[in-house]
Parts: C-alpha cells; structure tokens; sequence
C-alpha cells in the first residue's frame, strides 16, 4: 500500500529542492547551457524555506520518495507568485502537478489571497491553463535575456 503525502519542506531539503527542480526542468530537453543559465534561478536556500514570506510544501510516496514540490511567495501581497511547482521525472505524468496545484491554492485561500500569480515554463503553460489559470501577459525570462514566459493567474 502506497501512503502519498503533502508536508512542509524543511530547510535542510533546500539542496535537495534544488536538486530537483533541475531534474525537472531537464525532463523536457533543453541544453546543458540553458540549464546552467536557469541554476541560480532554480537553487533554493534555507533562509527561503525558513521564511514566513514562503510556504514551500513537498509531496511524497511511501514516506521517502520525494515527487515533486512547490513554493509560494507571499511577501505581503494579496496575489502571492507561485515560484516553483516541480515534478521528479520519474513521477511526471502520473498526477502529482494538479496535487501539489491544488495544495498551493488551498494555502492561498487559507490566507485570503485574491489570487495566485505565476510565470510559467512554456512547457507548463497548458498544464497551468487545463487547471483553471488564465494567461494574463508575457515577461522576460530572469535567467535568459531574449526568451519570454507566459504569466498566468489563478482568481481564487
């Protein structure tokens, strides 16, 4: 019998978030350069986790398989950001995205947010769409000059 949970990240996991987030963003092909350009952007510290301006939450399998994670960023706002929300490969696919979605919003409603914002991967961009975000507008990439990602919101 599998037993899937949801807990709060710790802040001794933030290499292993890291870590992940990577792995994730790997999944779906880009280039060793482009990794490396979006690693400073992907690397999450302690202090993050520790602070009350972030709730990070981890999903796993069995107690020990870490699945994926996400991170909202409050920092006082009404509209908190989805920073992260990233999948292991090997659990794409399978339904964690829409079960760690569905946690970060219920987080945000627990705060009385309004809504949540994100900039989403384009390759995440229908995920975002299918789960009841609405795209908003377009930004310049942190990590790439020149490459534009779609943001998106969901109204809560």
């Amino acid at each position: 019998m599998t037993a899937n949970i949801i807990r709060f990240a710790k802040p001794e996991e933030s290499p292993m978030l890291s870590e992940l987030a990577l792995r994730s963003k790997a999944y779906w092909g880009y280039d060793a350069d482009f990794l490396a350009s979006c690693k400073e952007e992907l690397t999450y510290h302690k202090s993050q986790l520790s602070s009350s301006a972030y709730c990070f939450k981890v999903a796993e399998v069995n107690g020990h398989n870490m699945t994926g994670f996400f991170a909202l960023n409050f920092l006082g706002s009404d509209h908190p950001e989805l920073e992260a929300l990233f999948i292991d490969p090997d659990f794409i696919g399978q339904g964690w995205g829409k079960k760690l979605l569905t946690a970060a919003i219920a987080v945000a409603k627990r705060h009385k947010t309004k809504s949540i914002k994100l900039q989403g991967d384009p390759f995440a961009e229908d995920f975002y769409l299918a789960n009841g975000a609405i795209k908003v507008g377009e930004t310049e990439s942190h990590s790439i000059v020149g490459r534009f990602l779609p943001l998106l919101e969901i109204c809560l």
